[in-house]
């Protein structure tokens, strides 16, 4: 039972050191064949030898069977928690399906003047651009004041909109 224990406590030394280590640890199995799209990264291996070490022991321990039984179990449980690994890194490295926000999407949105707008200059605002709040230099035909409420009428450039302010 002391094999499976050690097994079970050195996959989880092996997980700690893959998070503590994040890529650095990586680059020896991508020489062994990690490139088959993470089936043989750290996470995975060390689910495998930690459900391996721990099932052996636990069915070692409760039924009277042998080290070949009990490897058989930890084996199976160890492909079934290696896999689950694998299956849940590869949905966690997919879910990219949203777009990055860009300047483009402020058109239409609202915001607040930060520093006065001038008629013909620029002043601030403070707008939020995927939640995030982003401070604009601004533009507008007509002066307004600190704390206007204002739409976005277009994007001037990466860092400059076109305002107006809110009629209520």
């Amino acid at each position: 039972m002391g094999w499976f224990l050690g097994l079970g406590i050195a996959g989880l030394v092996l997980l700690v050191l893959s998070l503590v280590f994040d890529g650095v640890l990586e680059g020896v199995l991508d020489s062994i064949g990690g490139g088959l799209d993470g089936f043989l990264s750290l996470p995975v291996i060390a689910g495998f030898v930690s459900a391996l070490g721990f099932t052996g022991a636990i069915v070692l321990g409760t039924t009277g069977t042998g080290a070949g039984v009990a490897a058989g179990a930890g084996a199976v449980a160890g492909g079934v928690v290696g896999w689950g690994t694998w299956r849940f890194s590869r949905a966690l490295l997919r879910d990219g399906s949203a777009s990055a926000p860009r300047e483009g999407d402020l058109a239409g949105t609202s915001g607040s003047v930060v520093t006065a707008i001038p008629v013909d200059g620029y002043g601030e605002v403070l707008l939020y651009l995927a939640g995030q709040p982003v401070k604009y230099a601004a533009k507008a035909g007509v002066p307004v004041e600190r704390g206007t409420e204002v739409w976005v009428d277009s994007v001037l450039s990466p860092t400059s909109v076109s305002v107006r302010p809110v009629e209520r």
